[in-house]
């Protein structure tokens, strides 16, 4: 079954799932519609730029779909889940991509709903994305492999219980950030050793990308493959114990504990 798709915000994270998803052709710009709470020129921005049906009232993107996205922040969603509840029917398939707003806060103010909570990243706008996918029990599998479907179309998605998604949080939907300070990095070094700094981004873009791929495709292990590139007394070792002495793995492991506490903290507040 397909599904009717509507984006309840237009955001910058729905902005990229809109343009991952007609980027791969998945849906059409007619068959997409949005509604932006509160914020009109947002709302005309993704009209212009991608086409898609902007409508200016709620209650037409209930009745126009069937599938909703959720792409606002969780003070907003817990804000407008008991306004839209009238809204609803049991055709519908929530998705929510509000980090720290959990299936059960989400149906404590809808009332019983199929509903997914789901964590991309904004790669989806490259058809890049990495997302989590968390579905309730009302939520037959079919719909679950659909919502996978459309989420592949923007990049790769996989199925994992509600209670890892703190961890998801860490290592995948706040990650970009956290690549984007490193390729910064490499290229800062690389100036301090006299490249020009967009040969420097490009480089370091491109090393990062590559050594991504090595993992995402070979099936080695990260460890592996930073031995097969560590030679005795080279270049390579030498670099990978000065981040070693200056604590990296453990500044990355404890930026991803940092983003997951963060998480759980705000599921605990809204």
């Amino acid at each position: 079954m397909r599904h009717t798709i509507g984006f309840y915000g237009a955001g910058n994270m729905a902005q990229a799932m809109i343009a991952g998803l007609l980027n791969a052709g998945f849906y059409q710009k007619e068959e997409i519609y949005v509604y932006n709470h509160r914020y009109e020129p947002t709302l005309k921005k993704v009209e212009e730029e991608y086409e898609v049906r902007a409508i200016s009232e709620e209650k037409t993107l209930f009745e126009q779909t069937d599938l909703i996205i959720f792409a606002v922040k969780p003070a907003v969603l817990t804000q407008v889940l008991p306004q839209i509840k009238k809204y609803l029917t049991k055709e519908h398939l929530l998705i929510s991509v509000a980090a720290g707003v959990s299936i059960r806060q989400i149906a404590a103010l809808t009332g019983p709903q199929k509903i997914i909570r789901a964590m991309p990243n904004t790669p989806a706008t490259i058809q890049q994305a990495m997302s989590s996918i968390s579905p309730n029990e009302l939520v037959p599998s079919e719909q679950t492999q659909f919502v996978v479907e459309v989420f592949n179309s923007f990049g790769k998605a996989k199925v994992v219980s509600e209670e890892v998604i703190d961890a998801v949080v860490g290592v995948s939907g706040s990650a970009p950030a956290y690549v984007y300070l490193f390729i910064e990095a490499l290229a800062d070094g690389a100036v301090s050793e006299g490249l020009a700094r967009a040969d420097a981004y490009e480089f370091a873009a491109q090393a990062v990308l590559g050594a991504a791929k090595m993992v995402a495709e070979t099936g080695k292990h990260p460890g592996e493959l930073k031995d097969e590139v560590t030679s005795p007394k080279g270049t390579t070792i030498a670099a990978v114990k000065a981040l070693e002495e200056n604590n990296f793995r453990a500044d990355v492991m404890k930026a991803v504990e940092a983003a997951a506490k963060k998480n759980h903290e705000m599921s605990k507040d809204t």
